[in-house]
């Protein structure tokens, strides 16, 4: 057996090595579960050819990225700034925003399956929280759905489309307990998504956008019939429990939440990415992370 060592607060640890560990973490530079196994085998072998009966996280890292270099440097740049990313003192954020139906939800589960994180956080969660706090007559808007929000707005402001003015107002309100949560999992260190049709960029507060590793995406379905057939999918499985009709009643409101929100992705340069196909999109995500928030240190495995 091969164990691998770490120090804690100055204390030493041993676990086995684990080739599921290792394979989790190599199947980041999307090479297949298959071939992620594969690989970590090989690099098991390869300890074991040399001896190796302990060894310390540090040097296990120098073997794994010298081992994935001669396979595809690629791959290699890909796990390394990964495991940067996992060791950065602040935590990964990740915000996903679309108009009902894109998928906001199944990404979110998607991406955080691959990126081993585990809070997801749903926008819809927070504002049904928001409701118990807030009355009614206190701030009708928050009571009803984003796309028909503007149905509460009592008196309309001129030269705006009270569609968007109501979508506006809804997002603002819900936005307070979006930052709120940010502010809670920068502080605790919680790597954490958050999804869902309140995310719209620009939104947040600048200084918490600027100050940590938070990335903003922009889901949409371009093609009306497929964001149509979305909602069809979704009515039909038996637990959900919303009304096919009442999306359909209010489809052109939520093509214009969509189309408000695209606006300002734009504006504020956040990734759009049209919704078509779950492995681009989750693909393009990741990318777009490692990219962004990985570095060039090295690497460790993790439990």
């Amino acid at each position: 057996m091969i164990w691998v060592t770490s120090n804690v607060d100055g204390k030493k640890y041993k676990e086995p090595f684990s080739k599921g560990i290792l394979s989790r973490s190599l199947n980041i530079a999307d090479i297949g579960a298959e071939r992620a196994y594969d690989l970590a085998n090989d690099i098991e072998c390869e300890l074991i050819k040399s001896n190796v009966d302990e060894i310390s996280n540090h040097d296990l890292a120098d073997v794994v990225l010298n081992h994935l270099k001669g396979v595809n440097p690629k791959i290699a740049k890909k796990y390394e700034n990964w495991r940067s990313l996992r060791k950065s003192e602040k935590p990964l954020i990740v915000l996903i925003g679309g108009a009902s139906g894109v998928g906001t939800s199944s990404m979110a589960f998607e991406l955080a399956s691959r990126l081993r994180l585990k809070n997801i956080i749903s926008t819809d969660m927070i504002r049904e929280v928001m409701r118990k706090i807030v009355s009614q007559d206190l701030s009708p808007v928050i009571h009803k759905s984003s796309f028909d929000a503007h149905e509460s707005i009592r008196t309309p402001a001129s030269g705006i489309d009270y569609v968007i003015e109501g979508f506006i107002s809804h997002v603002d309100v819900v936005n307070v307990g979006i930052e709120a949560i940010i502010e809670r999992s920068v502080k605790e260190g919680i790597s954490t998504i958050i999804e869902g049709v309140h995310i719209v960029p620009g939104f947040i507060r600048k200084d918490l956008m600027d100050d940590n590793n938070i990335i903003v995406f922009a889901l949409t379905v371009d093609d009306e019939e497929s964001h149509k057939q979305r909602f069809y999918s979704r009515c039909r499985q038996p637990w959900v429990k919303r009304s096919l009709e009442r999306y359909m009643e209010n489809f052109e409101t939520i093509r214009k939440t969509q189309n408000f929100l695209v606006e300002q992705a734009k504006i504020h340069d956040a990734r759009i990415i049209n919704n078509v196909d779950i492995n681009e999109t989750i693909d393009i995500m990741i990318s777009d992370i490692l990219e962004r928030f990985g570095g060039v240190e090295s690497v460790e495995q993790e439990s």
